[in-house]
């Protein structure tokens, strides 16, 4: 089986390395006409941090000290979230003395990651100037260098227009360029975001091109397809945007590709009762929102995923379309799981970086 599925794998990375230098002209020719572009040294390279593994149990403890901090071009810091009165809630042990002094040693940039109770705050919309002014004395204290705001999801008008308000007042008391502004959007609800007019306030958007796996479909789904497999019999899991393919495309149409950043998971799902990709799980004809539910876990690549692969009973596969791997049981017996390798990460990181063109990625 392997053998056979390669030379598709071999075609789809070829003719991504083909396409590199006609794609970066016909980008560049595009951006001249529409948006100005301010002068990029190299790709970004945006790391989430979350300051919690620091506590997890050995071998798996990952702190401030553990970051390549000369490889990546960005850091955000998660997190801290905020309540309805724009008081911050900054966990215990969150602050690592070490941390950005490092990243600034290494010319790598720390933005902090911020959400909470965006609706309270919506609700309560004079608790803004609280917010900014607590961020601002956060900020300062600790000397970051920008924001990410992760708002999961707006979804009325209204939240679309409170965005808008709330990023341009952010905005204000961090001017650009001494301050980075992003948010991470999903690209499912991408008109919800006002991408024309909130690109003028923020430097990037985060594409969350994941989790069209998960405990909320009902089949078998890649989490984080490069490009789309037709043969998937429920689209509608995932659409719009349910590969990177096409969740770029949705933010191309509205934003200059400088502005965007692709994101990368390292981690996966676990279907526990399906065997096969797109396989559907028995138990969603049965669950009240006809999904899998609890019969899928979620699963990290280092502590749970690559012990598994070709060994305890457990055998790789790769879409040969998606180009993203997945597990199957060997036996055929009820097992199936999505994730990422250095293979994928690599594909996904040359065409969004070189063939899309895009600002950078994070993961």
């Amino acid at each position: 089986m392997a053998n056979r599925r390669a030379p598709y794998l071999a075609l789809p990375l070829s003719l991504l390395l083909l396409a590199i230098p006609a794609a970066r002209a016909q980008s560049a020719d595009k951006e001249s006409d529409r948006d100005h572009r301010p002068e990029q040294p190299r790709k970004r390279l945006v790391a989430d941090y979350n300051y919690g593994s620091q506590f997890l149990p050995a071998p798996y403890t990952y702190s401030a000290a553990n970051i390549p901090y000369e490889k990546i071009t960005h850091i955000i810091h998660a997190g801290v979230p905020f309540d309805a009165s724009g008081n911050l809630q900054v966990p215990g042990g969150f602050i690592e003395p070490d941390l950005i002094p490092r990243a600034h040693s290494a010319g790598t940039k720390v933005n902090l990651l911020i959400g909470g109770d965006v609706p309270g705050l919506e609700a309560n919309p004079s608790a803004i100037a609280a917010l900014i002014k607590n961020l601002k004395a956060f900020v300062t204290r600790h000397d970051y260098d920008g924001l990410d705001l992760d708002w999961e999801y707006p979804q009325t008008p209204q939240d679309t227009a409170f965005l808008l308000t709330l990023m341009t007042a952010i905005r204000k008391e961090f001017p650009s360029p001494r301050y980075t502004l992003s948010i991470d959007a999903a690209p499912f609800l991408e008109p919800n975001y006002d991408v024309p007019h909130l690109k003028k306030v923020i430097d990037w958007f985060n594409i969350m091109t994941y989790d069209c796996a998960g405990p909320w479909t009902a089949h078998a789904q890649l989490n984080s397809p490069i490009f789309w497999d037709p043969s998937n019999p429920a689209p509608y899991e995932c659409e719009p945007g349910g590969s990177d393919q096409e969740s770029a495309a949705i933010f191309l149409a509205d934003a200059p590709a400088w502005q965007l950043n692709q994101g990368t998971p390292f981690y996966g799902y676990e279907y526990t009762n399906v065997n096969s990709l797109f396989g559907l799980c028995p138990n969603a004809a049965t669950t009240a929102d006809q999904s899998c539910d609890n019969t899928v876990l979620t699963v990290n690549y280092g502590p749970d995923i690559k012990p598994l692969i070709n060994k305890q009973g457990w055998v790789a596969h790769r879409d040969p379309i998606a180009l993203v791997p997945y597990l199957l049981k060997k036996d055929g017996s009820d097992g199936f799981i999505t994730y990422d390798d250095p293979l994928s990460t690599y594909t996904r990181t040359l065409y969004t970086d070189y063939v899309q063109n895009l600002g950078g990625t994070f993961l």
